[in-house]
């Protein structure tokens, strides 16, 4: 424990030190291939590996000796973006048990399987299989793989073109290939699936039932964002662009473009009719440059509490130069590039609580993305709010040393950015916190002032 402690304190000491806006904490490690980090409504991630393996890591970033599921022996991995792709829990998981995993079995072929959780919470039925879907793929690129759950209940699957390079069977603009899609289907107990009556291309024999968007080449990661439902996915270009697509809602019907378009510019227009049938992307880069950049990875708007900064922007990776981007939709979907990270930064996760965690593919480790600049924009606010004792142990005080702010709302979290206290104070230059309740810990204060602004201290209970 005294090491762990005396790490963190170097880690915080650093950070406060050389801040920059994005930044990320070492939270897990050990992993092979991380591609999938997902929760199942509790404080727990759910790491999925390419090979064929889901862990379970608890708050504190341990993994359980035991994996969730191991079923390596149908998962095919021959080929780089093989493998165990995807994992959601259903809705009601905690009351039925159920998740869903997308995989290439060992033919090629993208597979959508349901599973159950045993008796044992951290473990699954390794033999509840009940595979749903099977999508013949013709190359062993471009397989998607993301699973969702989307705010209708229903489950969504990424589906990239099929491969090869430049889509040459016209899968993604063909409706009769689930290939180069998003599709959307409704399951439950039964072990089949079923088709949603308000899917947009029911009945309609040049598409087929299960497409609910149409023209993705290879949507590397696509998310909702769990304040207002909206669709974000980040689609893998072929020579020259990433491209980033949001809609408003879950977007029925749309196409996106691929291969008529890469991103908003011309790539193969035979056939194509002109741009405005298409729903071009909110925000894309080009490939190369310095650090050289080759494939988005798509990930998730922020929706904790831990970072108000943060508040509404996308966040995305490139594979390649390991930048981690966000977009900002509130100011005409610019493009924020933050750089000096590493590991091939293949998959975000959200937690229960809204914090986002990026995996590096090569490195094998989980990271937990943070703002160092939280309270940090101005150092005269900062000092001028004070906290003692430090270490405490029952009771602190939180005091404005000019009398100048008054504090209004103080929220405590701890070193995993769970809230565990928010108390709100009625505008007062001095307050008296109860830390009775509290563990023995290290806690950060998020102290809300009336000027709008908020600080952030770092509090010990002894």
């Amino acid at each position: 424990m005294t090491n762990k402690l005396l790490i963190f304190s170097f880690l915080l000491f650093t950070i406060f030190s050389f801040a920059q806006d994005v930044n990320l904490d070492t939270f897990a490690t050990g992993f092979n291939n991380p591609v999938n980090i997902q929760n199942a409504g509790d404080d727990r991630l759910f790491i999925v590996e390419q090979g064929g393996v889901i862990k379970v890591v608890d708050a504190s970033g341990n993994t359980n000796t035991t994996p969730f599921l191991n079923i390596n022996s149908v998962v095919g991995s021959s080929g780089n973006e093989q493998g165990l792709l995807g994992l959601a829990f259903h809705p009601d998981y905690a009351t039925n048990g159920f998740f869903f995993v997308n995989y290439t079995n060992n033919s090629g072929n993208t597979v959508i399987a349901r599973y159950s959780v045993s008796a044992n919470p951290d473990i699954a039925d390794a033999n509840s299989a009940q595979i749903l879907l099977t999508i013949n793929q013709p190359f062993s690129n471009h397989n998607g793989g993301s699973v969702v759950f989307g705010p209708d209940g229903y489950l969504y699957i990424g589906m990239g073109d099929g491969g090869s390079g430049g889509d040459p069977n016209n899968n993604a603009q063909n409706g009769n290939s689930l290939l180069g899609k998003i599709l959307r289907i409704e399951v439950g107990a039964a072990s089949t699936y079923s088709i949603p009556t308000d899917n947009p291309f029911v009945g309609d024999t040049s598409t087929l039932d299960e497409v609910w968007a149409i023209g993705v080449r290879n949507p590397w990661k696509f998310s909702f964002d769990r304040d207002n439902g909206d669709l974000w996915i980040g689609d893998v270009g072929q020579n020259a662009i990433e491209e980033i697509d949001h809609v408003t809602g879950t977007g029925a019907g749309l196409n996106y473009g691929w291969r008529c378009y890469e991103g908003n510019a011309t790539f193969n227009t035979s056939g194509c009719g002109g741009a405005s049938n298409y729903t071009m992307p909110v925000a894309q880069y080009n490939q190369g440059g310095t650090p050289y950049k080759c494939a988005i990875t798509g990930g998730f708007v922020y929706r904790g509490s831990l970072y108000p900064d943060f508040t509404g922007l996308y966040f995305f990776a490139d594979y390649c130069s390991n930048e981690i981007g966000t977009v900002d939709p509130n100011n005409g979907n610019q493009i924020t590039l933050n750089n000096g990270f590493s590991g091939n930064l293949s998959c975000f996760g959200e937690d229960v609580n809204g914090e986002l965690y990026v995996a590096g593919l090569s490195n094998g480790i989980i990271y937990k993305i943070k703002d160092d600049t939280l309270g940090l924009n101005d150092q005269a606010l900062l000092n001028n709010i004070s906290i003692s004792p430090n270490p405490a142990k029952d009771t602190v005080f939180i005091k404005s040393e000019s009398g100048k702010f008054e504090i209004t709302n103080i929220k405590a979290f701890n070193i995993i950015g769970s809230e565990i206290l928010n108390v709100n104070t009625n505008s007062v230059t001095k307050y008296q916190l109860d830390l009775q309740k509290l563990k023995k810990g290290i806690y950060f204060l998020k102290i809300q002032l009336n000027n709008s602004e908020s600080v952030v201290k770092k509090l010990i209970i002894k």
